[in-house]
């Protein structure tokens, strides 16, 4: 009886060696290629067709040409050192950007390799295989080489994927850096404003102090009614009432700005009361923001997602058709053990082929898989047309209330000096024995109330001026290293 022959061990694992065909597969190719001809392209890119108004309603109408900030350096037009400092702070320090700088840092190594599934792979393995009847044993070595031919619009559709997933990276770092420089200018107006409100509603108090002590001697003299003195003591508790609110927001934003560069404790010198408030002044808008679409992260995230979602529908159409390449493979058996004696033969084997992967029968899974995947890309459109709309809203609602805060801080400018010229006014009288004390101090509470409702419409203008530049996507431009080696117009048109 003669030995058993030495066993492949690709026949073990799989008789058609995973769709592999034999040499007489070859006379299958005419038919598989003009398969390829129905569909080896990717589906064009659906039309984003986003909704951007011809006009800006709200846009500026000034003449001249003020010097103004650019998108990337817009909190300058504050002329405040310690404010471009935090800015400068946070952009090394602000946690939310680093870990989005390491995501694109991520993503962008995958990106560089989305395409090496599509190149010849090679694969060794090694296995031990035993005869049914444990007569005879082998141990198996081998060479597997792949080669699958991105067919039907594969490549096309893999590269917009990985650049779908390379751009919402980007638009996520780029949207930390936006609420970043947005959240530490914010931050710190609204500290500024609270420690000048607390300066003033300081002296309104104290004015209503001296106040309160000039009606009591007067009611001690019998000259007025002891409801005027319970008014004062109730204007002076609401005096006192009121500081609570500033203090308040001094260490709140205090706090969140130390959040924002990356520490634990604020520094020290933001709580020093002598800081004064940052202002505009008269930076005026000389021509509505035109780069809505390339800046604002929210509208790159949306059409990122686009790209995602065309991506992954061109792989589900593809996916429909068989998975077509060419494949080899070298295996060497060593007859290890027969029939208790041992032998040690061996024999190599090579084969090499098309190789084709087509489930015949699914129930219809993958096209309907197909068809879910356009509407996800449908879907996907009518979000980002959806983004743009919102951005335009709330640039339109920015520029509109910033030429409104423009005019009510004018005003209210106008009202803070005319009071301070009538307290001026009734100072003289008072040296002259023309006005009374108390007249003086209510002319000094109107004018302290002034001086704050021009710090809150102050305080107004610049964040409004804050929520147009956020709703821009006005933000500092990031490290080279982060963007090095990226050509974003590049890599786009590749995937189209």
């Amino acid at each position: 009886m003669n030995g058993p022959h030495p066993v492949h061990q690709s026949a073990l694992r799989n008789p058609l060696r995973n769709g592999r065909l034999p040499l007489a597969g070859w006379r299958v190719l005419p038919a598989l290629v003009l398969s390829l001809l129905a569909g080896c392209t990717a589906a064009p890119l659906p039309a984003l067709k986003p909704p951007v108004p011809q006009t800006w309603r709200n846009a500026p109408t000034t003449t001249g040409n003020p010097a103004q900030p650019d998108l990337h350096n817009w909190w300058l037009a504050f002329n405040d050192p310690a404010l471009n400092a935090l800015v400068q702070r946070a952009m090394d320090g602000n946690l939310d950007v680093a870990a989005a700088s390491e995501r694109l840092l991520a993503v962008r190594t995958l990106y560089n390799h989305a395409n090496d599934k599509y190149l010849p792979s090679l694969k060794g393995d090694t296995n031990q295989v035993i005869q049914p009847d444990a007569s005879a044993s082998y141990f198996i070595a081998g060479f597997d080489a792949l080669w699958e031919l991105p067919l039907f619009g594969a490549l096309k559709s893999t590269h917009r994927l990985s650049s779908g997933n390379l751009d919402a990276a980007r638009a996520q770092l780029q949207g930390a850096y936006v609420s970043m420089v947005a959240e530490v200018a914010r931050c710190w107006i609204e500290l500024r404003t609270a420690q000048e409100q607390a300066r003033l509603l300081a002296a309104v108090r104290d004015a209503d102090r001296e106040k309160l002590q000039l009606l009591q001697v007067r009611a001690n003299l019998k000259l007025i009614s002891p409801t005027e003195v319970a008014s004062a003591q109730a204007e002076l508790a609401r005096a006192d009432i009121a500081l609570s609110d500033p203090q308040r927001a001094i260490n709140a934003n205090a706090q969140q700005l130390a959040v924002l560069l990356g520490q634990a404790e604020p520094d020290p010198e933001w709580l020093d009361e002598s800081g004064a408030q940052p202002q505009l002044g008269e930076w005026q808008m000389t021509s509505a923001p035109a780069d809505l679409l390339r800046t604002r992260p929210e509208i790159a995230s949306a059409e990122a997602d686009v790209l995602r979602a065309a991506g992954e529908a061109g792989l589900s159409r593809a996916d429909i058709y068989p998975h077509i390449g060419i494949g080899s493979s070298l295996d060497w058996s060593l007859n290890i053990l027969h029939h208790h004696r041992l032998i040690h033969s061996s024999e190599g084997i090579f084969s090499v082929g098309p190789v084709v992967d087509m489930p015949l029968f699914d129930w219809g899974m993958r096209v309907a898989q197909a068809h879910a995947k356009d509407h996800e890309l449908q879907a996907a459109v009518y979000t980002y047309r959806q983004a743009v709309l919102q951005g335009v809203a709330e640039t339109e609602t920015a520029m509109g209330d910033l030429q409104q805060l423009h005019l009510r801080e004018a005003a209210a400018e106008q009202v803070a000096q005319a009071l301070d010229g009538n307290a001026t006014a009734l100072d003289k009288r008072r040296d002259l024995g023309l006005s009374s004390t108390l007249e003086l101090q209510d002319a000094l509470i109107a004018q302290q109330n002034a001086q704050l409702e021009l710090v809150s419409a102050r305080a107004e203008r610049d964040l409004a001026y804050v929520s147009l530049y956020k709703a821009l996507g006005g933000a500092p431009l990031p490290p080279v290293d982060v963007t090095a080696d990226y050509d974003s117009s590049a890599h786009k048109k590749d995937a189209r």
